[in-house]
């Protein structure tokens, strides 16, 4: 009787066993289906956090008695994603650099799509031998140079391209370039669009459509007939638009996509918002102070500083009020200024001659002179009520910023006698916190660690959560 059970038992466990095993792999079978269909809206990047935990309910079922997992090796799944790419390029995943970096340990994988010169260094005049796609980046000679002056401040799109292109150079192991689209947890479009924007908005001679607006939509064009964009719906493509008027027309068209931005000021909710989005750095254009020679409180003898454009439009009309507030205060600098005529290096030593530098919105809440206060060591005093900030979500400005709302700032005598009674010990308080945040807002290449580039692929990868939240949500209602 006891050999019967012990037999009956032994049947139930391999037959238990069995519809387990049966279950998962009918799992793994439909994930891959799931994957590769062309109106699939999920990301790789969801998947892999899946694949890179072989203990999950989704792959690990033990069997009673042999404890044994089922143990996904070489899953159809993994075999179809290889098998799946769309380029010439053979799979990366396991393939180091010479920097030290491995695909599998860092932070963001990144797929650069192969856009044509035209789209990125070839707007720098920058011409290829034969059929070059991207210039040899290991030679510092050989990297092709941004335009200077107002140009320098939107040329993020730059700085994060040739960070991607510098895998055989010491750098940051935090966004790593993988050269499978199956394999990135996002995927970058390799468009210099304020470049575009800054030299071809308008129509050449007499003709009716810019080289920029056709830019922009063979950009359009040439996303929508990707697979990579088909399969998520463009949620994991980041786009860099940083000048307020840079993809004007294809921003709409291209929506899903995560931006780089400066502000959301010229954008609609629906297109641009904080949960998707990455607000990044200007460039600054004034030279950075060395931190051990950065004028003490008693060397600078400026209490405010402001040199800039004064008569702007929309937000900007603050200005006005606050140069007729300021203008004649002794210890206050409020003037117009520009670029030219040694602009820049004015406005350097003016800010490192001050205590505190007025920013204050514009045509849009943000700009560079932001960058330039920090640049300079000078406690930035932002009035621009809707401004965002970047890295703010790890960085705690009010440590080193002073907000005033501008409903405040405009009421007479309240800025003034607000910063005067800010005492000595406070001021550097802030300014020795200043001098420690200055690294995370300088753009370089090589980029170095938690330097404006490393941060930026940093947020990117802490917003894969909301195109997580946006897959699982698209998938509610989706039918087998």
């Amino acid at each position: 009787m006891s050999l019967f059970i012990e037999k009956s038992m032994l049947a139930s466990r391999f037959l238990s066993c069995l519809m387990a095993i049966s279950i998962s792999v009918l799992i793994v079978s439909s994930l891959s289906l799931v994957q590769f269909a062309d109106n699939s809206f999920i990301p790789s990047s969801v998947y892999r956090l899946i694949l890179a935990n072989p203990n999950s309910s989704l792959y690990s079922t033990s069997c009673v008695e042999s404890k044994t997992p089922f143990l996904p090796l070489e899953t159809s799944f993994e075999k179809n994603a290889k098998s799946h790419n769309t380029t010439s390029y053979q799979a990366s995943s396991s393939i180091s650099n010479s920097s030290g970096c491995d695909t599998k340990q860092a932070l963001l994988r990144v797929y650069m799509y192969d856009l044509p010169p035209e789209f990125h260094f070839g707007l720098l005049g920058w011409k290829g031998n034969g059929k070059e796609m991207w210039p040899n980046v290991d030679m510092q000679g050989q990297v092709p140079s941004y335009p200077g002056g107002l140009n320098l401040q939107h040329s993020i799109e730059y700085w994060l391209t040739l960070d991607l292109l510098s895998s055989n150079i010491t750098r940051p192991c935090t966004a790593i370039r993988v050269q499978n689209s199956s394999e990135a947890d996002v995927i970058f479009v390799p468009f210099f669009s304020s470049l575009s924007y800054n030299r071809h908005s308008r129509p050449p001679g007499k003709g009716k459509v810019s080289l920029n607006r056709i830019l922009q939509d063979r950009v359009v064009e040439f996303l929508r007939s990707r697979h990579e964009w088909k399969i998520s719906g463009g949620v994991d493509h980041v786009i860099v638009a940083h000048h307020p008027n840079s993809m004007l027309v294809a921003r709409k068209k291209l929506s899903s996509a995560m931006f780089v931005l400066a502000d959301f000021g010229r954008y609609r909710k629906k297109i641009a918002n904080i949960e998707k989005d990455v607000i990044a750095p200007y460039k600054h254009i004034v030279k950075t102070l060395d931190a051990n020679n950065s004028p003490s409180f008693g060397q600078r003898h400026i209490l405010v500083y402001f040199q800039g454009e004064i008569y702007r439009k929309n937000g900007g009309t603050i200005r006005q009020e606050l140069y007729h507030l300021l203008k004649d205060e002794k210890d206050v600098h409020f003037s117009f200024g520009s670029i030219k005529s040694n602009g820049v290096r004015e406005a350097g030593r003016g800010m490192m001659s001050s205590k505190f530098c007025l920013y204050i919105a514009g045509d849009t809440p943000s700009s560079n002179r932001l960058f330039d206060a920090i640049s300079s060591h000078c406690i930035p005093v932002i009035i621009s009520d809707d401004i965002e900030l970047p890295f703010e979500d790890i960085l705690d400005y009010s440590k080193f910023c002073i907000f005033i709302p501008s409903s405040y700032a405009v009421r007479k005598g309240y800025l003034l006698n607000f910063l005067r009674g800010i005492k000595e010990d406070q001021w550097i308080k802030m300014w020795k916190r200043l001098k420690e945040f200055t690294k995370h807002f300088e753009y370089q290449y090589p980029s170095q660690p938690n330097d404006s580039v490393d941060m930026i692929w940093q947020v990117i990868a802490r917003k894969l959560s909301y195109i997580q939240l946006k897959a699982h949500r698209h998938n509610r209602y989706r039918t087998s």
